[in-house]
């Protein structure tokens, strides 16, 4: 693969993108230097690799976190004698074996369902001691701790008490001299990292103590407590002896460290390798891709294989791929695609050529799965308009001298790809040389794919058994492309066509026909009519499937919104999960708020609290940016959805019982209205009969015989009308 070939394919690109999704440093820098395997057995474990590692993003095993920075320079002062690293250098070691350990352990569990990954960590050594040596001496927080060492103990303890003693002597100084009245009323500040008492210029000499300074106007005068400076003193050499012993310390964790270099170059080669191999699986995962069937036979069909960059162009701005099927085997190597310019034809080529490469450097490709492909030592292209100004060549002279290198590396093992095959020269007589290449390559049973609008190579292409032609459809009518590829048939320029469409007059048109060939003219003319009748057919056959397509669409538009509702119904419950995980998580931090609140001690709060972090965080799964952003928005539609859903409840039920109150009342008042003096009534829940002899102010009076009573006439059952 030559360097041509990366540039006409845009294969670079790729490898940018590819570097833009790694995570760490290294892999960032070795993505841009991806290649395509020489070893085939390499390339196919690297393929199952990169497959292995795209189905673990849709499983519940997801592979752990691999970040971690580059220990390059550290491993370079591993290997120096009496050397110490520094902290920040031991945290990224530590960062790096905690790691690929954590990877070992997960592929040594899910190896049956990871095991070309599981392949790439087992060659790895486990090395546990590293970490248990870095923890010995660091705490979580990265500072050195304080059983790192029995010295530093008691360094560290002497430092405590040493620091109460200044305080100590320091309050009893503030509380002497504020009480003598020789303080000003800011009574104390700091200079050069020392408490001072803030002194009235005048009592200066009053006051025993070391002056470090004054005020501008010099009305105050800064003075250090003479018995706190005496325990400064000796607190500046106990923080002495404490950096001597951390830098001894360091020395010994730093030589022990040293004896696992080769471990932990490893580690970071590790690192990179399963980085890279991230970075291929999430731009498959980003583009759909897959790994086809690798086939030893010499066949190359790829089913609805889309441009990769045009692919993730078009879904940023929203617009519809196309993609085509191609297939190349020993039957049929060579295909001629003609047809008008703007219609897909060097799309299709550079399609075919960089599926190819991507396949080729363990990259997954985005096809159907049902493709398959084979593997070739070369792939020679000649896309595009390739002047060099700097050479003094011509762009007919640039493809001749590419055609010369053709002509010496062609073999049954390359693919070619050449766009507007012949173009820069005479027609008659450049089309004749670029029908010698053909045959020539033709011979030598090389596969490739070439464009054109020769006749000459048209018919060539008809004539070989092996060989075959294609064309990019277009609209009879309109003339626009459609995007689809067609073998078997040759296309038309449409030369004529397009120009009568551009406003171009009809007579000139007819004297440009009449000076050439009536033959070609003809031939020209045969293959756009056989064209336009190709497209009426594929209209009819259209049709025909719009009529059986309706009968689909009922059952489709059912299925579609059980999914619709069953995606609701997944979004609403993970809302409800997260609700009540925050309302669990809000309870734990209340309950640590409130204990800090009594106890007021800030070091177990801020444990307490990481502790609470790192658990939510080891819940969480690794997402790049644009996931993250994809995901808020998702839950603020799902979170918008539900409070529009319950308004609408709400105001259903709002609606619903205001109606019923208001047929309630309709129901009284008629009731009210049908009860008149003389009806036998008797009270709700009553067996007691009796007759109204009188109906006032929505009351009535009620005979019972021996006795009479009021009731109000909501309360009254009608048993017998008065006639």
């Amino acid at each position: 693969m030559n360097t041509k070939t990366f540039e006409d394919l845009e294969f670079h690109t790729v490898l940018s993108h590819l570097s833009e999704l790694c995570l760490t440093e290294l892999g960032k820098k070795y993505a841009l230097r991806i290649k395509p395997f020489e070893n085939r057995e390499s390339l196919l474990f690297a393929l199952r690799q990169t497959n292995e590692y795209l189905s673990s993003f849709e499983s519940n095993n997801a592979v752990p976190s691999h970040y971690c920075e580059k220990v390059t320079s550290e491993l370079k002062l591993l290997g120096v004698e009496e050397a110490a690293l520094e902290v920040s250098g031991i945290r990224k070691i530590y960062r790096l074996a905690e790691v690929v350990n954590s990877h070992i352990a997960f592929f040594s569990k899910f190896h049956f369902l990871y095991p070309a990954l599981w392949d790439t960590v087992d060659s790895v050594e486990e090395a546990t001691e590293i970490t248990q040596a870095i923890e010995k001496v660091l705490d979580k927080y990265g500072e050195i701790k304080t059983e790192a060492s029995i010295e530093l103990a008691n360094i560290r303890r002497e430092i405590g008490i040493l620091r109460g003693k200044i305080n100590e002597s320091f309050s009893r100084a503030l509380a002497e001299y504020n009480a003598a009245d020789y303080l000003d009323d800011i009574r104390e500040t700091i200079v050069e990292n020392h408490r001072v008492l803030a002194v009235k210029a005048m009592y200066r000499k009053k006051v025993q103590g070391t002056v470090l300074g004054s005020s501008k106007t010099g009305s105050i005068v800064y003075i250090q407590p003479r018995q706190t400076e005496i325990y400064s003193r000796e607190l500046s050499n106990l923080l002495y002896d404490e950096r001597e012993e951390i830098r001894r310390i360091l020395k010994s964790l730093t030589a022990f460290l040293s004896e696992y270099a080769p471990v932990l170059k490893d580690y970071q080669r590790y690192a990179t390798a399963i980085d890279l191999i991230y970075a291929k699986a999430k731009y498959a995962y980003q583009m759909k891709a897959l790994l086809p069937e690798i086939t030893e036979e010499r066949e190359l069909l790829l089913r609805d294989a889309y441009h990769p960059l045009l692919y993730l162009n078009n879904i940023k701005k929203g617009v519809t791929t196309f993609p085509q099927t191609i297939e190349l085997n020993d039957e049929n190597r060579i295909i001629v695609i003609s047809g008008p310019n703007a219609g897909g034809k060097s799309i299709t080529l550079k399609t075919i050529g960089l599926l190819q490469l991507m396949l080729q450097s363990g990259l997954l490709v985005p096809v159907h799965h049902r493709s398959k492909m084979c593997l070739f030592d070369r792939i020679l292209t000649d896309i595009g308009d390739n002047q060099s100004i700097e050479n003094h060549l011509s762009t007919y002279s640039y493809r001749l001298k590419n055609m010369n290198y053709f002509l010496r590396k062609c073999n049954e093992r390359t693919l070619f790809l050449i766009d507007e095959f012949g173009t820069g020269s005479d027609p008659e007589l450049g089309g004749a040389l670029a029908e010698i290449f053909l045959e020539e390559f033709y011979e030598r049973k090389a596969f490739g794919v070439i464009t054109t609008h020769y006749t000459n190579l048209k018919m060539l292409a008809d004539e070989l058994p092996h060989a075959s032609n294609a064309n990019m459809l277009f609209n009879d009518q309109t003339l626009e492309p459609i995007y689809k590829l067609v073998v078997g048939e040759a296309g038309s320029s449409f030369t004529f066509e397009v120009a009568q469409k551009n406003g171009i007059p009809f007579s000139l048109i007819n004297r440009a026909k009449k000076k050439i060939e009536k033959g070609k003219v003809h031939f020209d003319a045969t293959i756009a009519r056989l064209q336009k009748e190709r497209s009426k057919v594929e209209k009819t056959a259209e049709t025909l499937k719009g009529e059986e397509s309706k009968a689909r669409e009922e059952a489709k538009r059912l299925e579609e919104l059980n999914d619709k509702v069953k995606s609701k119904l997944v979004n609403y419950q993970e809302l409800y999960d997260q609700s009540q995980r925050m309302i669990t998580l809000g309870n734990k931090v209340d309950q640590i708020a409130e204990r800090y609140f009594y106890d007021g001690k800030r070091r177990p709060l801020i444990a307490e609290i990481l502790r609470l972090i790192e658990t939510e965080n080891a819940k969480r799964k690794q997402m790049s940016k644009e996931e993250r952003v994809q995901q808020k928005e998702e839950k603020k539609v799902t979170v918008q959805e539900v409070h529009q859903q319950m308004e609408a409840i709400r105001q259903q039920r709002k609606a619903e019982k205001k109606e019923r109150v208001a047929q309630e009342r309709a129901e009284k008042e008629k009731q009210q209205r049908a009860l008149a003096l003389g009806d036998r009534v008797r009270i709700k829940d009553s067996r007691s009969v009796g007759t109204i002899d009188k109906i006032e102010k929505g009351k009535a009076v009620i005979n019972y015989g021996a006795f009479t009573t009021t009731v109000s006439l909501e309360e009254l059952e009608l048993v017998q009308k008065m006639r």
